[in-house]
């Protein structure tokens, strides 16, 4: 039966440019697109440009131009951009568009209605020095909640806490670096604590991952909060009806940009918007990092069913991109903007790089530059490039250009590439395309293995014709496989498409061999990457934002992280560090990142939770002697009581290492 969906990546905003961090939801989204689109189903991949708020005001403004002017501009940019990157949306819109502020009133109108909207009085920030109004985002402080300093007025990026502006602990002002001041100001609020009953029916029918749904049970244990929806003019963006200088808060009409731009393309294409968007007849489909879950799975479903309008289907949430195990650095080259990577490299090696790393959870993906050349070249270029190379100039240049027929070697290599089929299917769907890259692979690697037992170089004078049946298997071979990469790879699998002069290739095409037929010239379908283009895009990332010479001597060298404060030898000598044993180790349900140990100190027992579940496996730490902290003060955790720690070293995740002692230690014993 042929499915209909509505797909949507999260709208990158209008105030600067693509970066390969943002590549993974774009390349991610439009290989399960194209995916859907391969399987017959109708599936259309919506998105637009976020362009509202107070740093599209700010930034237009230092540029002298006018904020309409700043993204237009910056809309060509990013289209321009995911074009490199063969991303093809159905409709890339605007959310500065009259459909949206039709839409957003529209939604808001529905909120009044229902009571959904309250007006009260805020503090708000000020800064007395720009003569402004201050976002969220434009104020930084220490978190109220983990003490983490250096954390955004809204949210805290280390323990993920949401909280309002005010309780931000020392706020300065992003702008002049000066403290801001709290003016009272009447705001509207969206009153989301009513739908906390809704939205757990919600999440229960499968509408997040099951990682996703373990940190928003967290969330709803603190209890939901209103949302605040309204801003004090100046501020681009939409003016609240019945206001004259209050305006939509861009995290309102932001994600309705996703209906804008669908109404926009059904406007276009003679589709009634409200029987695709609002009939349940399609599928809607959010992809979104997880830095943003919090607003598409909570405000965004609430918002929309206050207005009585269908909420999507699914919310499929990834991680974040780190390089070369670090976060994305100017200094360090890494952080690299789409432009940038298109001067200098092939964009399909980085849509078959992210592809091998996917798996549809929310874990972190790491691009390892060293990995990123081996794994392109000798799996892509090696494997499966080489393949169609090896027998395609043959068959068109010595042996007329003419498929012939599958004997039974044929056959039986074509049915082992088609007994693959369904697995990749379930794969796609489920966003696991590095077990898709796995297996076509492997696949790879059998075909490779036919080729080179067939030895058609050796056998084409003599047996020309024995010579073109082998040759007619393996392109068949590569045929599927094109299939099976075509969602990740469309340029390579059009290149494939010419020359074996078909048409372009769907999931159905599979089962039908390609015999008795003419094909066209070998066209070369990859080159091999060089690590001279990988370093010169590197060198180039580093300069685009390079700190001007300074007039006097450099200053000191500073860490990427501020060292903690200090301590004494007094303070060091008071921890008690002692060999332990590890009598049980457990997962713990609702913590993918926890695991529940029992460490045995000889005469005392501990239990302990540790971050390590990333790196380790329970069962494969029963009996290892470990360095523990004996003497920690016990911490109350929301899944029990931590009695202590491990002694570890890394940069968190899968790059986790226990310290462990010889097997000879004595649990109990203490470590000097």
């Amino acid at each position: 039966m042929t499915r209909k969906l509505i797909v949507t990546s999260a709208l990158p905003y209008a105030n600067g440019p693509i970066h390969i961090g943002h590549l993974v939801e774009y390349i991610q989204t439009d290989i399960w697109v194209r995916f859907q689109k391969a399987c017959g189903n109708e599936c259309y991949y919506f998105c637009a440009d976020d362009t509202h708020g107070t740093p599209v005001m700010i930034r237009a403004r230092s540029e002298g131009i006018t904020p309409e002017q700043l993204i237009a501009r910056v809309h060509e940019e990013h289209l321009r951009d995911f074009t490199g990157f063969q991303i093809r949306f159905d409709n890339y819109y605007s959310t500065h568009s009259e459909e949206n502020r039709m839409l957003s009133e529209r939604i808001y109108q529905g909120a009044v209605k229902s009571g959904s909207i309250v007006k009260r009085p805020v503090l708000q920030a000020y800064d007395e020095q720009e003569k402004m109004w201050l976002p969220d985002r434009y104020i930084k402080g220490t978190c109220p909640r983990c003490k983490a300093p250096d954390q955004y007025g809204d949210s805290c990026d280390v323990c993920g806490a949401h909280y309002q502006t005010t309780e931000l602990i020392n706020p300065v002002s992003v702008i002049s670096g000066k403290p801001p001041v709290f003016r009272e100001s009447v705001h509207y609020f969206f009153r989301l604590s009513r739908y906390e009953e809704p939205l757990k029916k919600l999440f229960d029918s499968g509408y997040v991952q099951a990682s996703v749904r373990n940190k928003l049970d967290e969330w709803f244990a603190m209890g939901l909060k209103d949302w605040d929806i309204s801003r004090d003019g100046p501020y681009f963006g939409f003016k609240i009806p019945g206001e004259e200088d209050k305006y939509f808060y861009v995290w309102l009409d932001a994600p309705i940009g996703y209906m804008a731009s669908c109404k926009n393309y059904c406007d276009r294409h003679g589709l009634d918007f409200e029987q695709v968007w609002n009939s349940g007849e399609y599928e809607i489909c959010h992809f979104i990092g997880k830095d943003i879950m919090y607003f598409h799975a909570l405000f965004w479903p609430a918002l929309l069913m206050s207005a009585s309008l269908r909420v999507p289907t699914k919310l499929f949430v990834h991680g974040f991109l780190t390089v070369n195990g670090q976060k994305m650095s100017k200094s360090k080259g890494t952080f690299i903007m789409a432009e940038t990577y298109l001067k200098h490299l092939d964009p399909q090696y980085l849509r078959y790089y992210y592809a091998s790393k996917l798996t549809g959870d929310v874990s972190d993906i790491d691009l390892n530059v060293e990995d990123f050349i081996n794994r392109v070249n000798a799996d892509l270029v090696g494997k499966l490039a080489n393949l169609a190379s090896r027998c395609g100039p043959m068959l068109s240049q010595k042996l007329g250009g003419r498929l012939g027929r599958l004997d039974e070697k044929g056959k039986a290599l074509f049915q082992q590439m088609l007994a693959a089929r369904e697995s990749i299917l379930a794969d796609y769907e489920s966003l696991n395309y590095a077990s898709v890259i796995r297996t076509v692979t492997s696949l790879a690697d059998v075909c490779n293995r036919f080729v080179e037992d067939a030895q058609p170089w050796a056998t084409l004078r003599a047996e020309p014709e024995a010579t073109r049946t082998n040759l007619t298997a393996a392109l068949n071979a590569v045929k599927v496989l094109t299939i099976y990469l075509k969602p990740v790879l469309p340029a390579f699998a059009e290149k494939i498409e010419t020359f074996l002069n078909i048409p372009p290739l769907t999931f159905a095409d599979a089962e039908q061999p390609l015999e008795d037929r003419p094909i066209c010239e070998y066209i070369r379908l990859a080159e091999r990457v060089e690590k001279g283009k990988v370093d010169a895009m590197i060198e180039e990332s580093k300069q685009q934002d390079a700190p001007a010479a300074p007039a006097a001597a450099p200053a000191e060298p500073q860490l990427e992280e501020p060292l903690a404060p200090e301590c004494t030898i007094e303070d060091f000598a008071r921890i008690d560090l002692r060999i332990a044993r590890i009598s049980r180790a457990e997962r713990v349900e609702g913590a993918d990142k926890l695991l529940a140990l029992e460490l045995d100190l000889g005469a005392l027992k501990k239990h302990v939770f540790a971050g390590i579940a990333k790196a380790y496996k329970p069962e494969d730490l029963v009996g290892r002697l470990v360095v523990c902290v004996a003497n920690l003060k016990p911490r109350k955790m929301k899944f029990g009581l931590s009695e202590g720690m491990v002694c570890a070293a890394g940069s968190g995740g899968e790059n986790v290492f226990l310290l462990t002692v010889d097997p000879g230690a004595k649990p109990g014993q203490r470590v000097h």
